[in-house]
C-alpha cells in the first residue's frame, strides 16, 4: 500500500513562513524561509530539483532554527540560465544570497548537486558556514554509466515533461517508487514546463560533462580540507558507491559523523525522513 505523505503546505501551513523573490545579481531568486530560530538553516536541493525536495525535513528543522530553501540559477522557478552553470557560478550566487538576506554565518544541508557546493562553499568561504549536513552529496568522477543514464532520463523528462516520464526521472534517485507523491511530480512538471526550461536544463547538465566536471570535481582531499563538523547521510543503494564509499568519505572528515540510511538510492532526506530529521536535530543541537 502506498504510504500517506503529506505536502509541503501540511507540513508548513501552520508555521511562520513566506516565500519571495530575492534578486542576486541578474538571478531572481525564488526563496522559502520558515521559522524564527536564531540560527539559520539553509537547503541546497540537487541538480534540477527545487525547493520541495525538502518537503519532509523543513518542519523538524523550523523547531529550532530558521529554515531557508532557495531554487538555483537555472532551477525550479529562478531566472532560468542562458549558458553553463558551473559550482563557482553556484557560489558566488549563494554568497549573494546570504549577503542579501543578511545571513553572517549559517549551516548548510546539501543535497546531492547541494552537497557539491556545500562542500566547495565550505572551503572557499569558511568564516559564513558553521556546520555542514550533506545528503548524498555528488561531485565525485564516477562511472560513465550512471551519469549517462541521470542525463539521459532528464533530458527525456525535460523535452516531454509527462506525468510518467517526469516520475522516471524520480524513480533514479529514490529506490522506492511508492514514496514519489503526485505533489512532487505535479511540481517538477511545472517546472520542467516553463518556457525556456529546454535550454537552461542544457547549462544546468554542463557539470555532466567529463571535462567541465573534471574541473569541478569534488575529491577525498576536499572532505579532508573541512574545518566545520560535518554530518554525512549516504544509503546503500547510492548510485555512486556503495556504503563501503560513504564509510571512506567520512574517515576524511575532521569533525565528521555518517549516517547509513537503509533501502534508499540519492535522496535520503525524502526517503527515510523521521531518521534524517532526528539524526540532523541531533547534530546541529551538539554540533550547532
Amino acid at each position: 500500500m502506498k504510504p500517506s505523505l503529506p505536502t509541503l503546505w501540511q507540513e508548513i501551513g501552520d508555521l511562520p513562513h513566506s516565500i519571495s523573490y530575492v534578486n542576486v545579481g541578474q538571478w531572481r531568486t525564488r526563496v522559502l524561509s520558515v521559522g524564527t530560530g536564531e540560527d539559520t538553516i539553509v537547503l541546497l536541493a540537487g541538480t534540477s530539483g527545487h525547493i520541495e525536495a525538502f518537503t519532509h525535513n523543513i518542519r523538524a528543522l523550523a523547531q529550532t532554527h530558521r529554515v531557508v530553501a532557495y531554487d538555483y540559477p537555472g532551477h525550479g522557478f529562478s531566472t532560468l540560465a542562458e549558458s553553463d552553470l558551473e559550482i563557482p557560478d553556484y557560489e558566488e550566487h549563494l554568497l549573494g544570497l546570504l549577503d542579501a538576506l543578511k545571513l553572517e554565518r549559517v549551516h548548510l544541508c546539501g543535497e546531492s548537486l547541494g552537497g557539491w557546493i556545500a562542500l566547495k562553499f565550505a572551503q572557499s568561504h569558511a568564516s559564513r558556514v558553521k556546520t555542514l549536513i550533506l545528503s548524498a552529496p555528488g561531485g565525485r568522477i564516477v562511472g560513465q554509466p550512471a551519469m549517462s543514464k541521470g542525463r539521459s532520463v532528464t533530458r527525456d523528462a525535460v523535452d516531454n515533461p509527462t506525468f510518467e516520464n517526469v516520475k522516471a526521472r524520480l524513480q533514479v534517485v529514490i529506490h522506492a517508487a511508492d514514496l514519489i507523491t503526485d505533489e512532487l511530480v505535479r511540481m517538477r512538471q511545472a517546472v520542467y514546463s516553463r518556457p525556456g526550461f529546454a535550454r537552461s536544463v542544457e547549462h544546468i547538465l554542463a557539470l555532466q560533462n567529463p571535462e567541465i566536471r573534471f574541473r569541478n570535481r569534488v575529491t577525498e582531499a576536499d572532505y579532508a580540507a573541512v574545518t566545520v563538523p560535518t554530518l554525512l547521510v549516504w544509503t546503500d543503494h547510492e548510485p555512486s558507491g556503495g556504503v563501503e564509499t560513504g564509510e571512506r568519505l567520512a574517515s576524511m572528515l575532521h569533525d565528521g559523523e555518517l549516517l547509513t540510511i537503509p533501502n534508499a538510492a540519492h535522496w535520503p532526506q525524502w526517503e527515510d525522513p523521521q531518521s534524517f530529521n532526528d539524526r540532523a536535530v541531533d547534530f546541529l543541537a551538539r554540533k550547532g
